[in-house]
């Protein structure tokens, strides 16, 4: 009796950890999307294999379009900085206002 508790402790873990990745999510949709379609695939395993690497891609490209969004936002406070880090230098090389030509 015991080993079939031990056995059904892991399998409870096992299904946390499931839910928890997101894993259950991913196939429920995957299989409402197959339950719900007029003419079921003659190759459900395909079928299955193909969504669920659409949503992966759909997660990687929501993961990029935030990567985009962020190095966008960096690249106009570089901008930014490098705007006034030039103000300032020309505010202390001598002859900045002739365009530094001395000849």
């Amino acid at each position: 009796m015991a080993h079939y508790r031990a056995s059904d402790s892991k399998r409870e873990q096992f299904r946390r950890y499931l839910e928890k990745t997101g894993v259950v999510d991913s196939l429920t949709s995957v299989f409402v999307s197959l339950y719900e379609q007029q003419e079921k695939p003659t190759d459900a395993l395909e079928y299955v294999k193909k969504h669920l690497g659409a949503l992966e891609e759909i997660s990687d490209s929501e993961a990029l379009q935030q990567e985009v969004m962020d190095l966008r936002q960096k690249c106009a406070r570089l901008m930014e900085e490098n705007k006034d880090l030039k103000a300032r230098l020309q505010q202390r090389e001598p002859g900045s206002e002739d365009g530094g030509a001395a000849n």
